[in-house]
């Protein structure tokens, strides 16, 4: 759906006529859901309270949008209150932050985005809006499309990794999912692309912390994915909590509406995160509450959630003539055009059917997909000596504190998964055991702490196994808000069982649970085998198994880089150039640490398969590009191994020398194939000037003539480049 969906609509001329500066000021609010809270069952008397409360809100048209509550018939009731008891009639939108799923739990954003597969980012999107839109929501507050270059922030776990190209074909494919083709349908999902904007660049991985940052990195990594997620249809923006240079995101005026609706014409509505005008006195950017509304509001701030600043200060500042009601007028009008746009005006019980709330129809669909999802997210980072898959009549020994835990399958932002179709990971491996082979499980240890005996019992089942599946990671709420790390490793306690297993000397697989790149030491980064396996959501055990024991050859890479030591972060492969490279003529004196080079221990777009994957050399139809013309870049990928693979075909790109230092590589395509035992492929990408822009040290955006480097390889520190020159435009 394109952007310019929004719908002119009589009706809202007609409401806006008559709207009170109060009931304006309603439809920009955005409150929690106390009618049909996600946790009912915490302090009821309270939200029963609170629940007449907020349909008297309702009543009296001091509401929008309400959020994070679920339910049809609940739902049917909040809208009729709105539409049958309020003077105007107007509907509510409902809301909730439904991340990677809804009943049925998908992989974290992350490790979906490990699959370098969009398409498959959008197909579990769609089955996330069935779901959704079948428990009584209107809008989801997602994707996320921060790109995230310092591992130590959780919230990377929300998004698609460091790269900007990966992020934006994950940022598209998930609002088209979510929106479907029918705006109006009645499982048709608003999307939200956020955090509005450069929160994946808060200082130190510090989560709400400050941003300073170039107008260059800012136009050329992060604000992409958001212009991507825009183009596939998105009417809805969420600001970010993080100031950008000194200027809060919320009340950016520059971003707001210099970028959104000037430069890229964006004709939806703009929400805040939680709270976020709020926080302008935090800040220190705002005197008080009344400051900071007219500020957010001001800046271009159409909608505030939680806080109840527009309300309490809007009309007000409409009347001393501090917000023009022409601007209030605009924000209201935009925000009824988004209701218009998804039908609510003319069904207003859209998405309410209490009948298909409670069809099940769809789970055994929506469970094959998770674990198709949830196996195509698990990156083989490596596979000494062809460990796996295991073999039949195999003794097997699952061992650590993940190997029958139901608590952190889901990730973080999962408010609404169903628990009991949740598969843990002995569930999974014993449902799939091949014939002959047994399996023993071992806790070891707990999540942060020791286990009286658990040592002692893991090295005993370690010694009486062929092989040990390793079942380490962090905690679930170690990653996402709030979750930033300084030490990105694994808890002491599992560290040392991870010692212990492996001095047993039986070989080990890791299973690696993480919301995050980790920083991998002694007996778990020297394992025979490592899966990193993320948060996989409902069907975890059933996918590790299809891997582990070769029903599925790992087909996922690294969207993120994984380092040699907590102390490298921020590490992000497409770094720029220094003056002292890493080089191997020089010993001391160049871009490194005392202890490690300025390396990952295992890099962007890395991955194994059980296949083994052999790149030609990388050939390009010519040695110049034209100004105005096209270039192909090509090279012949094949499968030397005995095992069907998949190979993400990685190009990269980079520029020589320019008005700005640039980075060392840019991954400028993607392409997975599937490749039998033998067969080969020419991998074909076209490269114009288009893909060679960048935001130059003047501040225009533009390619510079010159030389450039390009490589088609497995990963961001892999193969050998080919050249070309990119030609002066013509006189």
């Amino acid at each position: 759906m394109s952007n310019d969906a929004l719908p002119v609509d009589s009706r809202i001329q007609s409401l806006l006529a008559r709207m009170t500066l109060e009931e304006k000021a309603g439809q920009l609010g955005v409150f929690a859901d106390m009618v049909r809270p996600f946790a009912p069952d915490v302090n009821p008397e309270t939200n029963m309270r609170n629940a007449a409360q907020v349909l008297d809100d309702v009543r009296a048209g001091r509401v929008g949008t309400l959020f994070n509550g679920v339910g049809a018939a609940q739902g049917r009731q909040i809208q009729r209150v709105a539409v049958e008891e309020s003077r105007l009639g107007i509907p509510v939108l409902l809301a909730a932050d439904v991340i990677h799923g809804m009943r049925t739990v998908f992989p974290i954003p992350l490790g979906e985005a490990a699959s370098f597969e969009p398409e498959l980012a959008e197909r579990t999107a769609r089955a996330t809006a069935v779901e959704a839109t079948a428990a009584g929501l209107h809008w989801t507050f997602a994707p996320a499309v921060d790109v995230a270059r310092d591992q130590r922030w959780g919230r990377g776990a929300e998004g698609a990794g460091e790269d900007t190209l990966l992020g934006c074909a994950f940022a598209a494919a998930r609002v088209r999912g979510f929106q479907g083709d029918d705006l109006r349908a009645a499982d048709a999902l608003l999307a939200t692309p956020k955090h509005f904007a450069a929160y994946g660049a808060v200082a130190g991985g510090m989560d709400y912390n400050y941003v300073e940052i170039s107008d260059g990195t800012l136009h050329d990594v992060h604000l992409p994915p958001f212009k991507a997620a825009l183009d596939a249809g998105a009417l809805t923006v969420m600001t970010a909590f993080n100031d950008i240079n000194g200027v809060p995101a919320s009340a950016n005026q520059a971003l707001l509406t210099g970028v959104l609706r000037g430069q890229w014409g964006f004709p939806g509505v703009v929400v805040s995160d939680y709270t976020a005008d709020m926080e302008l006195v935090a800040h220190g950017y705002a005197e008080d509450d009344r400051d900071a509304t007219l500020r957010a509001f001001t800046a271009g701030m159409d909608m505030s959630m939680q806080s109840g600043f527009y309300a309490a200060h809007l009309p007000a500042l409409v009347e001393s003539g501090q917000v023009p009601l022409p601007l209030l007028d605009a924000a209201v009008g935009r925000v009824l055009a988004l209701k218009a746009a998804i039908g609510l005006f003319d069904d207003p019980y859209r998405s309410l059917d209490p009948a298909r709330e409670a069809d099940a129809s769809h789970l055994e669909a929506h469970e094959a997909l998770a674990r198709e999802a949830a196996r195509r997210s698990i990156v083989l980072l490596k596979n000494e000596g062809g460990v796996l898959p295991l073999a039949g009549g195999q003794r097997i020994a699952l061992v650590g504190p993940f190997a029958r835990d139901l608590d952190n399958i889901e990730g973080c932002w999962t408010l609404f998964g169903d628990r009991t179709r949740y598969v843990s990971l002995e569930a999974g491996l014993r449902a799939g055991l091949p014939a002959e082979a047994s399996l023993q499980v071992v806790d070891g240890c707990g999540l942060e702490t020791a286990l009286e005996g658990g040592i002692e019992a893991a090295v005993a089942a370690a010694r009486a196994a062929d092989v040990v599946l390793l079942a380490v990671g962090e905690p679930q709420r170690y990653s996402g808000e709030a979750q930033s790390r300084t030490r990105i490793e694994l808890p002491p306690a599992q560290q040392a069982l991870a010692e212990a297993v492996a001095a047993t000397g039986t070989p080990v697989v890791v299973l690696l649970r993480n919301g995050r790149a980790l920083a991998l030491e002694g007996a778990v980064r020297d394992a025979q085998a490592i899966l990193v396996t993320w948060f996989l959501g409902s069907q975890t055990g059933h996918a590790v198994a299809d891997v582990v024991f070769g029903g599925y050859s790992p087909s996922a890479r690294l969207p993120v880089s994984f380092p040699h030591a907590s102390g490298q972060q921020p590490y992000f492969y497409n770094h720029p150039r220094t003056g002292r490279p890493e080089t191997p003529q020089m010993s001391e004196f160049k871009a490194r640490w005392r202890e490690y080079p300025n390396t990952a221990l295992y890099p962007f777009g890395h991955g194994l398969g059980y296949g083994r994957i052999e790149y030609g050399p990388v050939r390009v139809d010519a040695p110049v590009l034209e100004w105005d013309g096209a270039l192909k870049v090509r090279a012949t990928v094949r499968n030397v191994g005995a095992c069907m693979a998949e190979e993400v075909v990685q190009l990269y790109l980079h520029d020589r020398v320019a008005s700005r230092v640039r980075p060392v590589r840019e991954l400028k395509g993607f392409r997975k194939l599937a490749l039998a035992p033998g067969q080969s492929c020419e991998v074909v990408f076209e490269l114009d000037r288009g893909q060679l822009a960048f935001t130059r040290a003047d501040g225009s955006f533009g390619a510079e003539p010159g030389r450039f480097e390009v490589w088609i390889a497995p990963s961001a520190a892999a193969g050998e480049p080919a050249g070309f020159e990119l030609l002066q435009p013509p006189a």
